[in-house]
Order: structure tokens, then sequence, then C-alpha cells
């Protein structure tokens, strides 16, 4: 066993920069030094222990001049360095020192302090030797009469794990506690006794859970929350007894205790599938998310609800919770009520929609009262994504939220503003009723639009949607508004060459005396001008954006124009007001030409925006029927079969989901048998218990293959040959930031091989933690030999090494085996295989759509995505093609562009994608 699977139960923090003591002055320190020499002293030996030294000459002088001392402190340290003392000889039997130790210990056990009696009590769990705990067994009992309810509640742990560990010790422990539980007041120890008989003898917990039922309301929360594990635990064991514990449950869903609570609630939900019991347990963690203030609590719960509705059956119990759900966003923290409103979500359905919509509007408009923060932003733009969703799926409610929504379109926030302009883009092509009111809506909010990128998309709606001739004309005005006076170039020029006027009024500031330096008085007059300047004038918002060098705005408008001017035309017979109204919208874009190839604007006008401008000119100059087509009728085409796609993508993942949650059971399907399933098979009806014990101890193993041990050989790896005289292979466990190498040596020749040692190297940020000790492998045997390796970044990194012997009886040198490394050949001739296998060699999540990778065209683009457990990004740009004139066999060829912030990562990466980019042979 290497020292890094040795069971540890003290850890130390050791300085490292001291000298390590000697031994003599050590042994000095503790014969002839004062009480604080001698705690200096004993530290520093139980440091070196731990360290590795074994120090037997100092044993008899700790039992001699130490043990006997009374101070508290010293107490202390010698319960550890007992515990980590060796106790034994060599060959297994106890020290004769070690009897002295053991009167010493059976004095503190009739100490007149109460803490010297529970600390012993609690080092004495520790102890594995049971000659040692065989003479202590009537002060440990003595010890559960104590006046003290510190010593009993270590006395009954003491018995617990002795009585675990040596049952021939104390046979009737159980019996023993059992009288003692039923005598004893204090809960902490009623607690301790009532664990044990649970795990030692669960009849005799169940009697005494019998007789107190009724009362377990008003026990204290420790021992509650023992109860509601003693009920899950017989329940299922023994589900007909669900019967006779279920209303004890349903009592401590009212517990004061919150741990009490969350336990019940989710003992509950396993041991009844009734709607009363779902109602009850999901009631339960709402009041638990609303009341606990710790955020991380909150997310552990929402979690279980979360859990809750992915059954079917207990879906339609927590649709009529849904109001209830809504209460927890009154909590501040923005990832709570992103789970709240995903759940509330997936729950609503058109009994409660009208509700929530209600709700829903009621807290975006208590985000404007607020002050603005970073978390405000967010959450409303939560709440306009949730509000979309709703209107989406339920279109009767899109006519009460709209108008609530497009207040936003003016918000300071772009992000919200931008969820609010795709909905309303949405709901206009959906929604033919609704497009009057929302046209009338956006002319209101028109001019109050702050952001260049949602202007651009109002524009575009307004162009798109307006199809009257009185919302036409609405349409030039708010232009023409939004503009401000034109030719916008000579009106720059005039203001421009105004602010140099000599009429300005000039007024002078008070004189103010000031004394210099030299002691005489000065004074000091300041001119100040009464007029404006121009960065405090107050420019329409269109003009803005323009004379700030953003002229992608001018090409909207310039196809917004032409599109109200092409149905202007349309609608109006009088050739007079057709021609007015072209000619308006003409000018407007020759100004907007005028003023970006001026000097102006702070950037100018690009050469597409110019072509995109002088085509609408030539557009509305010829008003041809083919071109009034692809402005008015193809434009809006091309939007509704962009959302047509989009909606079938929704509604192919909700399918996904339902098809997922969906549990059904054929009748040729094979009964699981809970002793014959493997681990990572574990279902609902595992012990829950068990299953967060190991789940808080690191050991849940993640879902692999079907059978367990096929996906462990996967990972063996050859490092020898099978005619060399040593045959070895590995196999490679990687745990976050930890590699531990189980390699498996055989010994294929006929001689004995001595001092066979591993001997193992490392390049890059990867560090052996200790190196692996020799053996010796008689004729044809085998062992395992297990190296630790720490990782530190993600730099690439490499383990090497050999294997090194000596034969017995032979003269010749120290025999060496050097490990070999993995070749892989074959090429691969699909693409998308290509991308699936890279995914998958590489553990990288792909950001390009399915959709958009469907089909076959020859060449595919995608982009990956990974982070590492050091919190390191990757992005790959995978950009692939087959040459179709090289035939069907062709191999895949094409490049891989990886981004990362550090080089190793992206040689790391770039490394592990050269290895899988070949399949191996079969």
């Amino acid at each position: 066993m290497t020292a890094a699977e040795n069971v540890c139960y003290t850890l130390i923090n050791v300085p490292m920069d001291s000298e390590p003591p000697s031994e003599i002055s050590l042994k000095n320190d503790l014969e002839k030094g004062d009480v604080k020499s001698k705690t200096e002293a004993l530290k520093k030996v139980i440091i070196m222990i731990l360290n590795g030294e074994k120090l037997p000459g100092l044993l008899m002088t700790i039992i001699r001049f130490v043990l006997p001392l009374q101070d508290h402190t010293i107490k202390k340290l010698l319960l550890v360095f007992w515990e980590i003392v060796p106790k034994t000889t060599p060959d297994g039997r106890l020290l004769h020192e070690m009897i002295l130790v053991c009167d010493a210990y059976r004095k503190d056990l009739q100490h007149p302090n109460e803490f010297i009696r529970g600390s012993t009590l609690r080092f004495l769990c520790k102890l594995k030797e049971a000659e040692l705990l065989e003479p202590l067994m009537p002060a440990i009992r003595a010890c559960l009469e104590h006046r003290h309810s510190y010593v009993r509640r270590n006395a009954v742990l003491a018995i617990y794990t002795i009585y675990r560990n040596f049952e021939h010790l104390i046979p009737d422990a159980p019996e023993l506690i059992h009288d003692f539980l039923v005598n004893e007041k204090d809960a902490s120890c009623k607690r301790n006794a009532f664990m044990m008989l649970i795990h030692a003898d669960q009849d005799r917990a169940l009697d005494y859970l019998s007789t107190c039922i009724d009362q377990v309301q008003t026990f204290g929360d420790i021992l509650q929350l023992v109860i509601v594990e003693l009920i899950y635990k017989v329940c299922h064991a023994n589900p007909s007894e669900r019967a006779r514990f279920i209303r004890c449950i349903y009592n401590l869903l009212q517990s004061s205790s919150p741990a009490v609570k969350y336990e019940a609630a989710g003992t509950l939900v396993t041991l009844s599938s009734a709607p009363t019991a779902i109602k009850a347990a999901a009631q339960c963690y709402i009041d638990l998310i609303i009341k606990e203030s710790d955020n991380n609590v909150k997310l552990i719960v929402l979690d279980r609800l979360i859990e809750l509705k992915e059954h079917p059956a207990h879906e339609r119990v927590l649709q009529d919770l849904v109001m209830d759900i809504l209460r927890v966003l009154s909590t501040p923290d923005l990832e709570v009520r992103k789970k709240t409103l995903q759940l509330a979500l997936d729950l609503v359905s058109s009994r409660n929609v009208e509700e929530l919509v209600i709700v829903l509007k009621k807290e975006v408009i208590k985000t404007n009262n607020v002050s603005e923060h970073e978390d405000t932003d967010k959450y409303r733009q939560l709440l306009v994504r949730t509000l979309h969703s709703c209107s989406v799926r339920f279109p009767d409610m899109a006519a009460n939220v709209i108008p609530v929504l497009m207040e936003f379109l003016s918000d300071n926030n772009e992000a919200a503003a931008a969820d609010v302009l795709e909905f309303v883009r949405e709901a206009i092509q959906r929604f033919d009723n609704l497009r009057m009111l929302i046209v009338e809506k956006m002319l209101e909010v028109f001019h109050a639009i702050k952001s260049v990128k949602i202007y651009r998309g109002a524009l575009w709606i307004l162009g798109e949607y307006c199809s009257t001739k009185e919302d036409i004309q609405s349409v030039m005005t708010e232009v023409r508004r939004s503009l401000g006076e034109i030719p916008i170039v000579e009106s720059e020029i005039k203001k421009e060459a105004g602010e140099l006027k000599p009429e300005e009024e000039i007024t002078v500031g008070p004189v103010q005396k000031l004394v210099t330096e030299m002691g005489t008085y000065a004074t000091q007059s300041a001119l100040s001008s009464s007029r404006p300047t121009k960065k405090e004038e107050d420019r329409p918002p269109l003009r803005g954006f323009l004379l700030d060098g953003d002229f992608f705005v001018a090409a909207s408008l310039a196809t917004t124009l032409t599109k109200i001017a092409l149905r202007y035309v349309a609608l109006v017979q009088e050739k007079k007001k057709q021609n007015s109204f072209v000619a308006e919208a003409m000018l407007l874009m020759a100004t907007i030409l005028h003023l970006g190839k001026s000097s102006l604007p702070k950037k100018p006008i690009t050469d597409d925006d110019v072509d995109r401008i002088s085509l609408c000119l030539k557009v509305l100059s010829e008003c041809s029927p083919l071109m009034n087509d692809i402005f008015n009728k193809e434009c809006r085409q091309s939007l509704s079969h962009m959302l047509s796609a989009k909606l079938e993508e929704e509604k192919l993942s909700q399918k996904k989901e339902s098809e997922k949650r969906n549990v059904t059971v054929q009748p040729d399907d094979p009964i699981s048998f809970m002793q014959l399933t493997a681990k990572n098979e574990m279902n609902c009806k595992e012990d829950q218990f068990q299953l967060s014990l190991l789940a808080a101890m690191g050991n849940t193993q993640r879902k692999e293959a079907a059978d367990p041990l096929a996906s462990k050989l996967n990972k063996v790896t050859q490092l020898t040959g099978f005619s060399d005289p040593v045959y070895a292979e590995a196999y490679v466990h990687v745990n976050q930031y930890d590699i531990v190498l189980d390699v498996l040596v055989v010994n294929q020749t006929s001689d004995t091989l001595q001092n066979c040692t591993l001997e193992l190297a490392t390049l890059g940020d990867l560090k052996l933690v200790e190196k692996p000790s020799p053996l010796t492998l008689a004729p044809h045997d085998f062992a395992n030999i297990k190296a630790n390796v720490k990782v530190a970044s993600t730099e690439n990194g490499i383990i090497f090494g050999n294997i090194v012997y000596d034969v017995s009886g032979a003269a010749s040198d120290r025999n060496c085996v050097v490990l070999s490394d993995i070749h892989i050949n074959t090429n691969m001739i699909d693409l998308n295989d290509y991308l699936q296998h890279i995914l998958k060699s590489t553990n990288m999540k792909c950001l390009t759509p399915e959709k958009a990778l469907s089909g076959y065209c020859g060449f595919m683009a995608a982009n990956l995505y990974a982070r590492s457990i050091f919190g390191e990004d990757a992005l790959a740009n995978v950009s692939i093609e087959k040459p179709i004139h090289q035939g069907p066999d062709a191999a895949v060829t094409g490049h891989i562009r990886i981004r990362a912030k550090s080089q190793g990562m992206a040689l790391s990466l770039g490394d592990k994608i050269n290895l899988s980019q070949k399949k191996t042979s079969i």
C-alpha cells in the first residue's frame, strides 16, 4: 500500500523551513524541560513521526516523563501521539510499553474533568488494537452514567465503534444502548445512541421509535434527522412498513429545522408517489427556498424541485404550484431567479398562463423602479425572454404582453432591448391581428430609442409592416424628426460658424484675490460663455448616430424609405402626392450620402453603405415591378422561413426532452435485479443516503459503457511486449488534478527478479508524488505498482520510464525493459464522422447548430469549445473538405485553428487532436 492510500485521521500543518531536531535534544527536553519545553518537544516528535521517522528510543521517555503530567495541552498532544505512533512489533504483537499507556488512559477515563474524559473516549474510537481496548471496557461502560452530556455522548460513540470493530469485547452493546436511550434526556446523547441502534440493531431502534412516534415533533433536530434516516432505510428494505411511518414523515415536514424539513420532503417523495405527498413535499421545498437566506441552499432545493418536475406524474401536481414557485422571485440572486423562471416556464399551462403573465409584468415594472445595477439589467432580460416564450406558446397572451415590453425598446440596456425587439419581430409576423397595435406602439417609442442596433431593427419593422397611408406618413414624420434639419451638411456648417460669432454673449466671473509666494496680492478673473457647447446640444438620435460615423443605420434607413415609398405609390393614386413622397425619400438618402462624403462625421461612410443607398435611389427612380416584389414581398418571406425553421428546432428539442422524460416499459423489457446491477446503473430504487455519502467521498462513477469491466479495459495501455521478460500494462485513472497509474507487472521468466523497480520520469507540468518502491517477483508471479502524478496545468506533459530488475544469482548488470508508446494508423473519409470523432476524442462541445451541419456539400465548418478543470478556455475552428475529384475514398483534408489564452492549452489540445485524427484499425 502506498503512502497516499494509508488511512489518515489527523492532518497537521508542518512548517517546511524548520531544521529537524536531533533525537538527543528532544530526549533532554522531554526529560528535564518545563511544561512549555515538553509541549514544543512533543509537537516536534509528532511532526517527525508523520514525516516517516520511527524514533523508538523516545517511547519510554514520553511514558515516564510526559504521560503523568496533568496539563491539558500535553494531554491533547498525547492523544495525537498515541494515534500515530507504531504500537506493534514487526511481527504484529503489541509492544509491552503499551500496557503502561493503557493504564494511563484507564485513569483518564475516571478523571474528574469531563473534557479529559470526553477527549479520551473520542481517541478510543480511533484505536484498532483489541488488546489495548479490552482492559478499558469497564471504565467506558461507567462513562455512560456520567453527569455531563459531553462524556455520555462520546461514550456512546466509543461503544459503537468498538462493537463494530470488535464485537466480542462488548456483545451486549445494543441492549445496553437501548436501555441508555430510554432513560436519557439530552438530545445529542439520544441522537448518538439512536444512530448506533440504526446501524447495529435496527429492530431495537424501531421498537424505541414505536414507543415515542407521537412525540417525534418535540425532539431536537439532530435526533429528528436520524429518525428520518431510519424510516427511509426501513421502508426502502420493507415497503410494507410505509403505512406505519408515512404519517410521521408528514409531521416532520412541519419541523422548525430547515434540514429536517428538507430530508423529510426528500424521503416522502421516495416513499410515496401519491399526489398529496408530492404536493406536500413540493410546498415544503418552496417554503425552504423562500425562508432560507443562503443562495446555495436555495439552488440545491430548486434542483430538487426540478428533479420532481422530470417525472411525468409529478409534473401535473407541480403545475398547480406555479404561483407559489414564483414567490421565489423575491430573492435578489440572479441565478436563483433564472432557475425559478425556467421552472415556471416548463410548468406553465393554459390554466395558469394568465396569472403567470400578470406576475411577470409586475416584476418587469418593478425593475424600472430600482437603481440601475448589472443584475437588474440581466433580470429584466430574463423576464423579457420568459414573456416572449409565454407569448409564443400561448398566442392569446401576446396582446397583454407587447405594450408593456415595448417600453423597454428605449432602455439603456441594449441586451434587454434586443430581446424585446426580437420578440416584437416574431409577434408582428405571426399574429396578424396585433400588427396595428405593434406599429402604433413602435411609433410612440421610436424617438426615445437610444441604441443604434435597436434603432436599425425598429426601422426595419416599421418599413416592413406599415401598410396604411396614415402609418407610412407617420413613419416619414418620425424619420424627419429623428434626422433634424436637412440638408444635414449645410445646417451643421451653420452651427459650427454660429459658435464663433462675435455677438456671442460673454460674462465676466467674480474677481478672486490670490496671495503669491512672495506675499504680494494678485487678481484673477474668468471669462465664461453663456452659449452651450456643441456636445451639450440635444441632437436628434439618428443625426447623432450619423455624425458619430455609424452609416450602417443609414443603409437600413434607405431600405425602409424605399419600402414605404413603393408601398405609398401603390396605395395613393394621385401622381403629385406619389412624386412628392418619393422625392422626399430620395432627398433624405442624398443628404445622408452628402454627409458621409464630407469631413463632418467622425468616421467616413463605407463603400458598402454607399452602394446600398445608391441602389435604393436607383430603385425609387425606376420603380420597376420586379424591385417592388423583392423589397415588399421576398424580404418578409425570408423572415417567415427563418422563424419557421426556428420553431421547428424548438419543437424538435421539446420533443427530445419529452421523450427523455417519458418512462415506458415494454412487455419484453428485461427485469433488473438490484443485486446484479452494475454500480453505474444505480436508479431511484438505490439507497439515497448511501448514494449521497458516495458522492461526498467522490466515489461516484460516471456513466460509461453498459459493461463497467469493458469500459475499464478500454483504458488499459500496454507498455511492454508479450515476449519481454517483464510484461507491463497500465490503467490510467484521472481525477481532476491527480493521475494514478496502476501498473500490472508480470514476471514471464523462470527466475526470481529482485529489486524490480518502476522508474518513471515526467516532462511538462507533471510531478511524480512518490517514487514506487522496489518489489521481488517470484517466477511467473505478478504484482501491481501504483504511482501518483500531480498535474499543475494544461501544459503538454509526457510520462515515460522503464522497468529495471536484478536476476537472483546472476552476476551481470541490472536488466532494463523500456516502456513503449502507442502508434495509430488508418484514415477517415467522411466529414461528419471526422467531426464526431474529434468531439468524442477531445470532449469538446460543438457550438455550431446541428441544422447548420446537416446535408452534404463536400465541405464543413464548425466551432468547438472546451474548458479545462483549471478554468482555461479553448476555441477550435474546424474547416474541412473532401476532395470530390479524388473519388469517394479520398481522405478528409483541411485545417483546425485553435485559440487559447495560454500556449500550453493550445499545444496540448493540438497534440490531442493530432493523435485522434486517425481511427485505430480494427
